[in-house]
């Protein structure tokens, strides 16, 4: 018997042309790639890996140091900042090329991106093949990755001064953010080239909403959550479920004017991150029950435990991260799990969508 060689599409969905599928599964892999650079900033982070190239060369800095005295140079230069003298004074050459080597990676990854995106681009512009009504969907989305790269060194030179040894926690979350948004676009981007039609039942639009509304709290969540890495608040009050012993802690206003607690006081964000991720997981076991109480067996329900179970999974490693004291293996997993969480909720808006009324 033959084997089915018929393309992979989403179930449900109209067929897409060959040419729609193509692009799709190029932003599907870019998407994948982007992934892993979220994760390999999160090591980044962790490590204190960040701050040890002191140069944006986005041409140059593709080759690594090839002499002793390149080695010397870079390794003078990051003498200069307060990150040494306070953290890493004396650790010598080898601390230097340890914690150089994943930033450069870092870098590296962001470049790999980068030309993925514009060859794959290129290639299918130049033979017509990018579908009707997305050319400028896809330019918008190139000039998104140019200004990452951007936005990445603005944020690496605020470590660069002002006594800090590690980057402003502004501009790590707007980093962190529009990497996220990055990722979500090519995501959604490509399942509506995979599913351009809606399938979903009329009656699942009260979910449709439900699960929109966890996916902007899944995404309040990540954000706050980049506050919290950014002032290291994950390091303080290693308890669960109380802090300091209590459910809500005293001093969550302990600053003035009041906004500051939210990016501030150490308390207030880890507070906040801790009361959102509870709020995404309980509004996420109620988007499971509302789908096995409104949609029959099928995509759509499935898209919908998908959402629940990586919820449930990033928020017990969000728990086993905090109680361990932020060791760099589960921060990294959980900063890479918090991607999965995205392009479940993603997955799970498409799938809902209601069939268009003719």
């Amino acid at each position: 018997m033959p084997f089915d060689v018929r393309p992979l599409t989403l179930p449900g969905a109209d067929c897409p042309t060959r040419d729609a599928r193509a692009v799709a599964w190029w932003l599907l892999s870019v998407a994948g790639l982007v992934w892993i650079m979220v994760a390999i900033g999160g090591a980044t982070r962790l490590t204190g890996s960040g701050l040890s190239i002191m140069e944006w060369a986005p041409l140059s800095g593709a080759l690594p140091p090839l002499s002793e005295a390149e080695w010397t140079r870079l390794y003078d230069l990051y003498r200069t900042i307060p990150q040494y003298a306070l953290q890493n004074e004396g650790f010598g050459m080898e601390g230097f090329r340890r914690i150089f080597w994943l930033e450069w990676i870092h870098r590296q990854w962001g470049r790999l991106i980068g030309l993925a995106y514009l060859a794959g681009l290129v290639w299918f512009w130049a033979r017509g093949r990018i579908p009707e009504g997305y050319r400028g969907r896809l330019l918008l989305l190139l000039a998104l990755g140019g200004l990452q790269g951007a936005i990445g060194w603005y944020m690496v030179a605020s470590g660069f001064q002002d006594g800090r040894t590690a980057v402003a926690p502004y501009r790590l979350v707007i980093h962190l953010g529009l990497a996220l948004a990055i990722f979500a676009a090519l995501v959604w981007t490509a399942l509506g080239l995979l599913a351009p039609a809606g399938r979903a039942p009329p009656d699942a639009r009260p979910l449709r909403r439900m699960v929109k509304a966890t996916f902007w709290v899944v995404a309040a969540t990540m954000l706050v959550g980049g506050f919290v890495a950014g002032t290291r608040a994950g390091f303080t009050w290693n308890t669960f479920p109380l802090m300091d012993g209590q459910l809500v802690p005293d001093g969550l206003l302990a600053l003035d004017p009041p906004w500051r607690n939210l990016t501030e006081n150490l308390l207030a964000v880890q507070f906040a991150h801790r009361a959102l991720a509870t709020l995404a997981g309980l509004m996420a076991a109620g988007c499971v029950w509302a789908a096995f109480r409104r949609l029959p067996d099928g995509w759509a329900r499935r898209a919908v435990l998908g959402l629940g179970a990586a919820v449930a999974l990033q928020y017990l490693l969000g728990v086993l991260t905090l109680v361990h004291v932020v060791p760099v293996g589960l921060g990294t997993l959980h900063q890479a799990t918090a991607v999965l969480v995205l392009a479940a909720a993603l997955l799970a808006l498409h799938a809902l969508r209601a069939a268009r009324a003719s």
